[in-house]
């Protein structure tokens, strides 16, 4: 009997999913087993619609729905930072984690109930386990927020609702219904913070500027791109006047918008700021220079791989290892950010993803000069999952590196950072994407001979993987003065292992789910449990 791939990746969520909640066990982890289960039945029904082409909209094919894996990343995010804030004592983001966390349910519940709407026969079966389900989580929502943060979490809820209309309609093929919720519930919850900032009555003075270029990077891009995308079905994108029109927009969408409402949130000129900050530091002029350095060894990557195959008359597409390359850069660039200056790489990282969201956009448009270039150089680089109209690979390698760093928060990490297994978490995106998923995919392809039942990927590379992980973060510890693993090591590498098999099975964006994972699922828990034993024992200054 033939072992189904999907059943496995089930299995696997589901053993993550309860390592986590023996660790750091509150009043919602009920709802989220619940919502697991019922997530798992709403999977089937997806992948049934997917097969037969009765979906809303046009997904990406070649892969099931994983509606599972990605219903518990943003709810079990949430219960992760609840954890150190409550380690920490600091109240006011506990609450928020809370918001994140019946969010993120709310999310995958509103998902479940439009498979369950367009799927006939009705399934009455998967519609009582969904309706229970939905039950628990309404009725630990009414005893655990206030008027409030419901009032938040449905916000974040019609946001997305809009947001899932407009993008899926204007970007087919582009997700699955599980990478849909990923992004979009991400980008709809940006943007509810960042409208909830812009009209607080009061700035904390005290807050740090850096944490709000995110926000503002991303709902300019997504302004910039559903702007374009719509006006564009009504004129030609690829003429003169409309290049100059494109950028005569983004630039006034910068300068007129996007500078103005960071100098609002700020307090400060962002030109000004960010001068200064790059230039605190002879440090950070040294990792500038370096990292622009990879930039261009990046470029000559790209140009190098297209001369070797212009002289070709049939259409080819560079080998495994070739794209493995560009994780490797990761890695050379974002190891040394990590452990020298952490501020100024998650500033270049906010940098690096406008950058590549804005050249999509051109690429995708075919804006003048650079549209039809790229175009042609990138097209070497596709493969099957780029079976959209946007390319959406190199951003999720960016943003599975640079995820596990934005979404460590500095209130909720003691003043000698986090103890256990936590002081990895800035470094899962580059474990699980630079090391891990590079080495098993390199050595799967070229020694791998043992196949996991099911799929294509091997017990060779994923056993690599696990020991590459490994031997990284052996590195880190000896690199990295503040990470303490405090006989953290079982948990640290059966983390690593349960991922790396969620990596052998899964059918959705490696570079997205993989990151969202190991530092949230195998790593907080122990996290949490060094730090409230160090806690306990009086051994750590709190803030």
């Amino acid at each position: 009997m033939q072992t189904d791939p999907v059943l496995v990746e089930s299995l696997v969520v589901f053993s993550i999913v309860l390592c986590v909640h023996m660790a750091v066990w509150n009043q919602l982890s009920w709802c989220c087993i619940a919502l697991a289960v019922q997530a798992f039945y709403v999977q089937l029904k997806w992948d049934r619609l997917l097969r037969t082409g009765a979906a809303v909209f046009h997904f990406r094919p070649s892969a099931n729905s994983g509606v599972l894996s990605a219903s518990m990343v943003i709810p079990l995010l949430g219960l992760a930072l609840k954890g150190h804030c409550v380690a920490v004592g600091n109240v006011y983001f506990e609450r928020f984690a809370m918001v994140i966390t019946v969010t993120g349910m709310m999310l995958a519940l509103f998902l479940s109930l439009i498979a369950l709407g367009i799927t006939r026969p009705v399934p009455t079966n998967t519609c009582v386990i969904a309706g229970i389900a939905g039950s628990a989580i309404l009725y630990t929502v009414k005893q655990t927020l206030t008027v409030s943060e419901v009032i938040e979490v449905l916000e974040v809820l019609l946001i997305f609702v809009y947001l899932s209309l407009i993008l899926l309609y204007l970007l087919p093929r582009c997700f699955t219904p599980g990478e849909a919720l990923l992004v979009l519930g991400g980008v709809s919850f940006i943007i509810n913070q960042l409208i909830k900032r812009s009209l607080a009555s009061t700035v904390n003075a005290n807050a740090d500027p850096l944490h709000f270029f995110l926000p503002v990077a991303v709902v300019g891009c997504v302004l910039l791109g559903v702007f374009f995308a719509i006006l564009f079905l009504f004129m030609e994108s690829e003429t003169w006047a409309a290049s100059v029109f494109f950028h005569l927009m983004t630039a006034v969408l910068g300068l007129g918008l996007l500078v103005p409402w960071l100098s609002l949130l700020t307090q400060h000129h962002p030109v000004a700021w960010i001068f200064h900050f790059i230039t605190l530091t002879n440090t950070r002029l040294w990792l500038l220079a370096y990292w622009s350095a990879l930039a261009l060894v990046a470029v000559v990557v790209v140009l190098r791989q297209n001369g070797r195959c212009s002289g070709s008359s049939k259409k080819q597409q560079v080998s495994t290892t070739v794209r493995k390359y560009f994780h490797l850069l990761v890695v050379l660039t974002f190891t040394p950010g990590l452990i020298l200056d952490r501020p100024l790489l998650h500033l270049a990282a906010v940098a690096c993803l406008a950058a590549f969201i804005f050249l999509e956009l051109v690429r995708f448009f075919r804006i003048r000069p650079l549209g039809t270039p790229l175009r042609r150089l990138l097209a070497l680089f596709l493969d099957e999952r780029d079976s959209g109209p946007l390319i959406f690979t190199h951003i999720y390698l960016l943003l599975g590196v640079s995820l596990p760093l934005w979404l460590s928060p500095a209130p909720c990490i003691p003043k000698g950072g986090m103890g256990g297994a936590g002081g990895l978490v800035p470094y899962a995106g580059v474990l699980a994407v630079g090391v891990g998923d590079t080495v098993a995919s390199v050595f799967g392809s070229t020694v791998g001979e043992i196949r996991w039942p099911g799929t294509k990927k091997t017990f060779e590379g994923t056993a690599t993987s696990v020991f590459a992980q490994v031997i990284a973060v052996v590195i880190f510890l000896i690199a990295d003065g503040s990470i303490n693993l405090n006989a953290s090591y079982s948990w640290v590498v059966g983390s690593i292992a349960m991922v790396a098999m969620l990596e052998a099975y899964t059918s959705q964006i490696d570079n997205l789910l993989l990151p969202l994972y190991e530092p949230r699922v195998g790593l907080p828990g122990m996290a949490v449990r060094d730090e409230l034993y160090l806690k306990r024992e009086g051994l750590e200054e709190i803030i």
